[in-house]
């Protein structure tokens, strides 16, 4: 599987952005998807997951409420939903699968990684 993220760019605080993460050479319907972010001098910070069916999913403090991930299986493609952008949550957004293990938060147990999209939220 590859990943390819898209969707980010440069918005005002307030606004929203839809973050779209397409696969491709196989379905993702075996993984769980997860996004994570990386603001400059910054470490790699966990934003959300989905699990495989998309019956689950789950949140960094910072963004619940906020952002939405979703996954259409048949289009194999995930979304981040980002609204109230903040200045906060500039950084490049990677989306990530995890063929093998149970849902997690962690970007070490994520096997597949997307090339990052930039979003940058002015004030």
């Amino acid at each position: 599987v590859q990943l390819q993220a898209s969707g980010g760019g440069l918005v005002q605080a307030g606004d929203s952005l839809r973050l779209s993460c397409a696969a491709t050479g196989r379905t993702i319907s075996g993984y769980t998807m997860g996004w994570f972010r990386q603001a400059p001098g910054k470490g790699q910070e966990f934003v959300a997951f989905i699990t495989r069916s998309g019956a689950s999913t789950d949140y960094a403090d910072s963004v619940k409420g906020r952002f939405t991930i979703s996954r259409d299986n048949a289009n194999n493609t995930v979304y981040l939903q980002m609204n109230s952008l903040r200045p906060e949550d500039t950084a490049v957004y990677y989306c990530a699968a995890d063929q093998w293990g149970a849902p997690t938060n962690r970007p070490r147990e994520y096997d597949l990684w997307g090339q990052g999209t930039q979003v940058t939220v002015s004030s």
